[in-house]
């Protein structure tokens, strides 16, 4: 979806590329991120307001640097390249790059040496401290770009050009860790790019609607992916919305839910007035899974198992051309590495998982949204608290979830201490606190001692993390009283366990999910 005015992003491969667009869109300014291998064509007919080079792991001399057609800076719309970007601008328009013989890598102190523009607002007369992350540097300006801002080890920590809207960083304004990074690309999108903030989620509810009803003709029925998550209900309900009782909403037990989970997705999704059609396939799910160690092929055959049953119960509707599914933006990231250099970390079912000769066209109106833009949505809609704070579950569900084959008597196992875990969240107030709270069944058993016996039994591993949008999160630091009853509580009242820990990984370097 794109609106009047936006921001487009080319990526080259920074791991923080999605902050950028993040922080745009925080101003209420639609942005996307295209790969840096985009024409000028497709940037013409997109019709930004504004470019942003991302950074990226490469050096300009690299022999397969990414690279962008240099008529870029000629087309009259005002960029701003940021790290990678600056450098990869300073060099296609007759600067130096070379080898900084002190690498900057964290926080360091700039002195801004021009208040206007990109500054505009800030204190030549103090220093700020900013984020780096690279390994070369500017030497030599290209020409009629002057310095704006430096910093102990880069002279040229920010430059512009004398007369066009050419500006680029050497530090990371999107990352937190920079104090004043909202502040310069707020000056950049709103001062410079002359960007307006319309793009609303009221805007944007509003715009999909009217796209999907365009999109699908008056003939045409379509399904929906139903979880019963704030993904695929808010899909829903824009789709609804937009046509109706065309929409056929199918929730599909898989056979690795949580415990309960069917009868309370369809007593939720009654009470927001969709008509759903469960169908129990969770024989079909299991056997396919039966003896596959591997999380990737997991993913996949759970995948294609899915389109298959959407696409026989499309059948058996009949007129059924759409599959409407709540994939979100961290989804296509990790899954599907498009969007520029940066790599593939996992496969996601609704994503890489699904099959090339797929019968049904998909209807996506959350693909390009995080996952707080997704709330906003579903504040917007009207939606209660449980639905909009209802943990992310993921589509693999607990299959990812079981390390190792998965088996009837392994989900007993981790349908048990789940169902503790979120019971001991709920209960404590700290469900609502963190991004998600499970239980992870590790595939090994450990010795243990209960009453007077030796037992040899299965590992119970908590996780539980905080974040904003899944593309970065932090362990959670509960108390240790909480901890312990959940502990307590999965060794006594789940058979087969003897052991519990807590898993203490960020994201980076770990996923939120362990496979």
């Amino acid at each position: 979806m794109k609106t009047k005015d936006a921001i487009l992003i080319l990526d080259f491969g920074s791991q923080t590329t999605q902050l950028i667009a993040r922080r745009v869109r925080e101003f209420n300014v639609y942005s996307e991120i295209r790969p840096c291998t985009v024409s000028l064509d497709e940037i013409r007919a997109f019709g930004p307001k504004g470019i942003i080079l991302s950074g990226g792991p490469a050096s300009v001399y690299d022999e397969e640097a990414p690279r962008i057609p240099v008529e870029i800076f000629d087309m009259g719309i005002p960029v701003l390249g940021i790290c990678y970007g600056m450098q990869l601008m300073a060099h296609l328009l007759g600067g130096l790059v070379e080898r900084s013989f002190k690498r900057e890598y964290g926080p360091a102190e700039l002195r801004v040496l021009s208040t206007e523009d990109l500054f505009y607002g800030l204190d030549s007369n103090r220093k700020y401290r900013v984020w780096m992350s690279h390994g070369d540097r500017i030497e030599v300006l290209p020409p009629d770009f002057i310095s704006i801002a430096e910093s102990e080890n880069s002279p040229y920590a920010a430059m512009r050009h004398k007369e066009r809207p050419l500006f680029g960083v050497q530090f990371h304004p999107e990352v937190v860790h920079t104090e004043i990074g909202r502040e310069v690309l707020s000056n950049f999108v709103f001062r410079i790019c002359g960007c307006e903030p319309t793009w609303t989620m009221e805007s944007f509810i509003e715009t999909t609607v009217r796209e999907i009803r365009e999109m699908v003709s008056s003939e045409d029925r379509v399904v929906c992916a139903l979880s019963g998550g704030i993904d695929s209900t808010v899909t829903a309900l824009l789709v609804h919305r937009a046509i109706g009782d065309r929409l056929v909403p199918i929730f599909v037990n898989n056979g690795v839910l949580r415990k309960n989970e069917p009868e309370e997705v369809l007593s939720l999704m009654e009470g927001l007035g969709l008509k759903v059609h469960y169908v129990d396939a969770s024989q079909r799910f299991l056997e396919r899974l039966q003896g596959v160690t591997d999380p990737e092929k997991k993913r996949r055959i759970i995948g294609y198992t899915f389109i298959e049953v959407f696409e026989e119960e499309a059948r058996k509707i009949g007129n059924v051309k759409w599959l409407a599914q709540g994939t979100l933006y961290p989804d296509v990231i990790e899954s599907v590495s498009f969007r520029g250099p940066s790599a593939t970390i996992k496969t996601h079912h609704n994503v890489g998982g699904l099959p090339e000769r797929m019968q049904l066209k998909l209807i996506e109106p959350l693909r390009e949204l995080f996952k707080d833009e997704v709330r906003e949505i579903a504040r917007e809609l009207g939606l209660p608290k449980k639905v909009i704070w209802r943990q992310p579950f993921p589509g693999p569900g607990l299959a990812i979830r079981i390390l190792g084959e998965v088996t009837e008597e392994r989900l007993r196992i981790l349908r048990e201490a789940d169902a503790i875990v979120t019971e001991e969240m709920l209960k404590s107030g700290w469900y609502y606190k963190v991004w998600q709270s499970f239980a992870v069944l590790v595939p090994v058993k450990t010795v243990g001692v209960m009453g007077d016996y030796r037992t040899y039994e299965h590992v119970i591993a908590i996780r539980c993390v905080e974040s904003q949008d899944a593309m970065t999160a932090d362990w959670v630091r509960l108390p240790y009283e909480l901890l312990a009853r959940l502990s307590n509580r999965i060794i006594n009242e789940v058979q087969g366990v003897n052991r519990v820990v807590y898993d203490i990984s960020s994201k980076p370097p770990a996923t939120i999910e362990w496979e």
